[in-house]
């Protein structure tokens, strides 16, 4: 598209982002790759690679990926809907809707015993969940503590064939959750993931609709993300590579989820905020577009800009920040910016000092899957990168990097 003014990218800036992206692809390591970045009114899309390690049908604009928890700033609109609308507020308890929630224990110690606790100092508040501070989550600093056992053992997370999303329906789901004590007191330690999964249980009990049919009327269709949920339709299925998880010691491709047949493939029993949206370029753009537009979409208003200001600004004390930082070194999957963040919004990072060539206020996240997505407000900048190789290797840890790299080269004027 053309550029308007010096509002977009230089050319050889994009040529060169280009460049670096089909070097990834070439070498034989990312099978494929969608990449989108906007500034102002300029789009650039680049489809690179093959659907399949193998080889066979191209990349397509319209690909459709495996979010993983790049889902979890996109879900997370749906609690914003229903505080803008009061008919959630942030110091509300959430007993009343999650009544498994109610009257919890928590352990003396967060590697401790799972029946040396004591009682909660205070219910969990909505505002502890959209913090994910509500005392319970995944902690990648001690996987082999017995709460992180129980959690596995429950079924909360984790199917039989090692998938990591939650199993059971919802209220199935919450109830293992309730026989569980809390790692930390409620709103005291920031802790990843359960949190926007028991945030989507919420929405579908204040508002009576499931999760996802309220994420689509209220999200999805107002911004025309026609190609966004929590599986591929059978009509769709085509668009969907197969997730590969590369073997670390021989990199051959091993297939961790087909698309036709695999997890995606089916409504799931659980709606997971936390990890289970199916999206495209286009789709994730219309979204973080409109974060960037202060909750606008054309001129239609989807969320208060007071709202979208609290999902992309900071929430965490510096304590907080600081059990945060100490989380991020460990959690190897999270390729871009390992604790290069940070802050935290509402299910999504937050820049809070400058640790590589993105400014202090960029938000967004990055998926196991091999996703990434970031807005930048200083520059009016998205970037999308889109792969279906898990991020646990690093050379999908390279691509990431590298994406962001040449992307902010890019910025012309």
């Amino acid at each position: 598209m053309m550029g308007h003014g010096n509002s977009g990218f230089s050319k050889a800036g994009l040529d060169r982002l280009r460049e670096v992206l089909a070097r990834h692809v070439e070498s034989g390591k990312i099978p494929g790759l969608v990449a989108l970045v906007s500034r102002g009114e300029e789009t650039h899309v680049e489809a690179l690679g093959t659907m399949r390690h193998d080889g066979g049908a191209p990349m397509r604009h319209d690909t459709i990926f495996r979010m993983a928890s790049t889902s979890k700033p996109v879900a997370v609109a749906a609690a914003m809907v229903l505080l803008d609308e009061c008919r959630l507020r942030m110091d509300d308890t959430v007993d009343k809707w999650l009544p498994e929630l109610a009257d919890r224990q928590v352990l003396k110690r967060a590697d401790g015993p799972l029946d040396d606790t004591v009682p909660a100092r205070r219910p969990i508040t909505v505002r502890d969940l959209l913090t994910s501070t509500n005392g319970l989550g995944m902690d990648m600093t001690s996987p082999g503590t017995p709460i992180m056992g129980a959690l596995f053992e429950q079924g909360v997370y984790g199917q039989d064939d090692g998938w990591l999303l939650p199993a059971p329906e919802p209220d199935e789901w919450m109830r293992r959750l309730g026989t569980l004590p809390l790692m930390y007191q409620p709103g005291e330690r920031w802790l990843y993931n359960i949190s926007n999964d028991v945030l989507g249980v919420l929405v579908a009990r204040v508002t009576g609709q499931s999760f996802e049919t309220f994420l689509r009327e209220r999200i999805f269709d107002p911004l025309g993300m026609t190609d966004t949920g929590f599986h591929v339709p059978a009509d769709k299925i085509d668009r969907l590579p197969p997730l590969y998880a590369p073997d670390p010691q021989t990199g051959e491709f091993i297939v961790e989820d087909k698309a036709e047949g695999g997890h995606h493939s089916k409504p799931p029993a659980f709606q997971s905020g936390g990890g289970g949206l199916d999206s495209t370029v286009d789709d994730y753009h219309a979204y973080f577009r409109m974060l960037l537009n202060g909750g606008m979409h054309g001129s239609e208003r989807i969320l208060s800009r007071p709202a979208v200001e609290l999902m992309t600004t900071n929430r965490l004390t510096p304590e907080q920040l600081a059990a945060r930082e100490v989380w991020g070194r460990n959690a190897v999957h999270l390729a871009y910016g390992l604790g290069q963040h940070g802050g935290w919004g509402f299910g999504m990072a937050v820049r809070t000092y400058r640790g590589d060539y993105a400014p202090v206020g960029q938000f967004g996240w990055d998926g196991g899957s091999g996703t990434t997505t970031y807005a930048d407000p200083d520059n009016q900048l998205v970037g999308i990168l889109l792969t279906q190789t898990g991020m646990s290797t690093p050379d999908s840890a390279r691509v990431n990097h590298d994406f962001w790299t040449t992307l902010y080269q890019a910025i012309d004027g």
